[in-house]
């Protein structure tokens, strides 16, 4: 089930990396008739293969057809995943919906839109799965049942990102512009993770337990006996709940909530029903584990380990293909959107990331975390025998087989194996706690380093130096195809400004306004260039002065003022320049303070200009 949240998440990253194209790949009758065959077909392959597994049921060898069950439901899964990138890169969906207002303004809208169809397929799969899994297993919960639960154990990874996302959209339509400034910056977007990470923490497991439609444990000795293990452990929880997960069959338990007001301990009616009372207070033993060994805090913190690599990998992955020549000529020869083709190769590495960080690296710690909440028995009890029992119990009545590892648990017979060593050997607990306090310390230093790179990349000198080169070798790529577009030009004399390269700033200029006479822009920064650049040489008051009387009849801005201010005081109007600059105060909505030295410097006499922008 766990496999679910890597689904998802995957998908969701496969539609947040893509960008719409201008262009669609086929028109709206094509898409349409596409998208159902495809649809068709999958449903159609997905029950062959299931309908044939059942066929097979006649055999014994019931390891094998384990193992073809969950083969199958992979496969599934991924070529869900793989039909899903065909609707958003292949179809390009997400194009047809750009002129939809609400999908505009609210964009999380749209994206909840296309989760839903990924459900639907994974939803197909399951419903196909189920006769199978009934047979197999001899379950006796409902096809619905079945299929709502895998949705309502899977989905509430993704509400974390609907509030982020949510949030987000509810800033940018809010009538004050400063909240949607400071988030587009970096201080913004780091202050806005950081407050995001406390609400999940505090409100997250309370939408989840709803989701799940749990239900306060009832009075009586079983609430009892978890209350007083949970005071012998010395932790808090805002309640104990009944858990049905795929309707309360299974024999499992669970603890989410890092804050105590916020913690709740989940137990399924069939683990209460068929554990004996010392069984049970060994599975919440290892719930409160959890708890006690900071898992809790390290998963979040692990999610946020991710966020901060993905935020690090795109500089790297944009820098990579930039500079990478024979990439990006492989790319231009395609035929191909190059957005969409940017797009893919984007969300093409992020996947493959993602999956070697929580597939191996996050699953190397899930593995070994829950090991260490096995042990952690052995804090409230002399013996592990109950859990032992219980693990077999699951085993038996769950008709999992117990030589059947995942990426986030060892398998059950591992389990219990170094339960027993622990029970004939208690330096093996001590060895493991040393183990993962080793492992969490690597990865500790390797988001360091993570962290100082992405710092470096976005705000270092090294990060700014990149930046510019990236954007001149596009510049400089787009150009070559489009010799006559004049925004180009300006593109690449704003760069050479920001690198103080004032002849290349002169000649970019020059050629943009070559190409259109009206852009106020470029009139405003050459003029302002003519009439204050450091190197003298390239001075020219009366050149100056032109272009800034041509940029304010095109915009009349607080900043164009300014300019025009200054090419009337060093060409020696001063009574021009002071009102000129008096226009430009009153204009101004912002750095009132640079506007009046402006003007203090005109009403002073004639002074060389000093200033650059």
């Amino acid at each position: 089930m766990f496999g679910n949240f890597i689904y998802f998440i995957i998908v969701l990253l496969i539609y947040l990396t893509y960008q719409p194209s201008d262009e669609t790949n086929f028109n709206a009758l094509e898409t349409i008739a596409f998208f159902i065959g495809l649809t068709v077909f999958f449903f159609y392959f997905t029950a062959f293969l299931f309908r044939r597994l059942e066929k097979r049921m006649a055999s014994n060898d019931f390891a094998a057809l384990d193992a073809q069950f969950h083969s199958i439901l992979l496969r599934q899964s991924i070529m869900a995943i793989l039909i899903f990138a065909i609707d958003i890169y292949g179809l390009s969906l997400p194009s047809f919906f750009i002129d939809i207002p609400i999908f505009s303004i609210i964009p999380t809208l749209e994206a909840l839109l296309f989760l839903a169809l990924f459900v639907f397929y994974l939803a197909l799969v399951w419903a196909c799965a189920y006769g199978s899994y009934q047979k197999l297993y001899r379950s006796d919960i409902s096809q619905k049942s079945y299929v709502l639960s895998n949705i309502s154990f899977s989905v509430p990874v993704l509400l974390p990102w609907l509030l982020l996302s949510g949030f987000a959209d509810l800033i940018k339509v809010l009538p004050f512009e400063w909240p949607a400034r400071f988030l587009e910056t970096t201080e913004g977007e780091i202050t806005y993770f950081l407050l995001f990470l406390i609400a999940v923490a505090m409100v997250g497991p309370m939408m989840i337990q709803k989701f799940w439609r749990c239900k306060p444990l009832e009075t009586g000795e079983h609430r009892r006996r978890i209350e007083g293990l949970c005071r012998k452990a010395g932790i808090s929880y805002a309640d104990i709940l009944y858990w049905p997960i795929f309707g309360g069959k299974m024999i499992t338990a669970g603890v989410m909530g890092l804050i105590k007001k916020f913690r709740y301990i989940l137990v399924t009616p069939s683990l209460l029903r068929l554990l004996e009372p010392e069984e049970i207070d060994a599975v919440i033993a290892h719930e409160i584990g959890h708890v006690k060994r900071k898992h809790l805090i390290f998963y979040l913190l692990f999610f946020a380990g991710y966020m901060l690599l993905s935020y690090v990998t795109f500089d790297i992955i944009l820098f990579g293909i930039v500079y990478a020549e024979p990439i990006y000529w492989l790319i231009d020869k395609t035929g191909f959107d190059q957005t969409t083709i940017f797009s893919a190769l984007f969300s093409l590495v992020i996947i493959i990331i993602f999956l070697i960080y929580f597939r191996f690296i996050f699953g190397f710690y899930m593995r070994n975390f829950e090991r260490q909440a096995d042990i952690f028995v052995y804090s409230l009890f002399d013996s592990a025998q109950p859990l032992i029992s219980t693990l077999e119990k699951i085993a038996s009545t769950s008709g999992q087989s117990a030589d059947r590892p995942n990426w986030h648990h060892f398998s059950i017979r591992q389990r219990i194996n170094y339960l027993k060593k622990c029970e004939s050997d208690t330096r093996w607990i001590r060895h493991h706690d040393q183990k993962v306090k080793r492992s969490i310390g690597f990865y500790l230093a390797g988001i360091l380093l993570i962290g100082i790179v992405g710092y470096q990349l976005n705000m270092g000198v090294i990060g700014s130096k990149l930046n510019q080169n990236v954007l001149e070798k596009v510049i400089v790529r787009e150009l070559q195809k489009s010799p006559d577009n004049p925004n180009l030009y300006r593109l690449m004399g704003d760069l050479y400004y920001e690198r103080k390269e004032y002849q290349g700033v002169k000649d970019a200029y020059e050629k943009s306004l070559a190409l259109r006479s009206d852009d106020p822009h470029v009139l405003n920064n050459l003029a302002w260039l003519y009439a204050t650049c450091e190197d003298t040489s390239l001075r020219d008051p009366e050149r100056s002065l032109l272009l800034a009387k041509m940029a304010i009849e095109l915009d009349r801005s607080s900043h164009v003022y300014d300019t025009l201010a200054e090419s009337y005081y060093i060409n020696g109007m001063s009574a021009e320049a002071i009102e000129a600059g008096e226009q430009a105060l009153k204009l101004a909505k912002g750095n009132r303070t640079y506007y009046k030295k402006q003007l203090e410097k005109f009403k002073s006499g004639p002074q060389t200009p000093s200033n650059v922008r």
